[in-house]
């Protein structure tokens, strides 16, 4: 399993995302973030964006990739559907990120924010795992 929406919450939307590693469970993290932002099987990966992300420590790192993607839904008018981290640190990363135009018939729940409520970053046996709480 890459992620699974959590129902527990009424003002915002909560998930839990898992990865055999740091990369994987960045990517899935993504995918799931822009699975309440999208329809994410709509969104065709026709052109490509590279990010660069850093910061203090992973779980920060976590946050900022996802602010930052929510960002760029603003900023280029663009949904995302596939996430290809290219380089991951502690505290920094490179990712492509693949989608297109933002269309309104391929548009879900606006999402505001990522907070920092019940959110946590694991590794365990099986890997790593994070809850992220997105604000709508």
């Amino acid at each position: 399993m890459k992620y699974k929406i959590i129902e527990d919450l009424t003002s915002d939307v909560m998930f839990e995302a898992y990865g055999k590693d740091k990369k994987e469970l960045f990517e899935n993290a993504a995918e799931a973030l822009f699975s309440v932002i999208c329809d994410i099987k709509k969104i065709k990966p026709l052109e490509e964006i590279t990010v660069e992300i850093s910061a203090e420590n992973s779980e920060e790192l976590l946050i900022e990739w996802l602010q930052h993607l929510i960002a760029l839904v603003d900023i280029e008018e663009m949904f995302f559907s596939r996430f290809e981290i290219r380089q991951i640190s502690n505290t920094k990363l490179k990712a492509v990120c693949y989608g297109s135009i933002a269309e309104p018939e391929s548009g879900g729940t606006v999402v505001k924010a990522i907070t920092r409520h019940k959110f946590f970053l694991k590794k365990n046996d099986n890997g790593y795992t994070a809850r992220v709480v997105c604000d709508i």
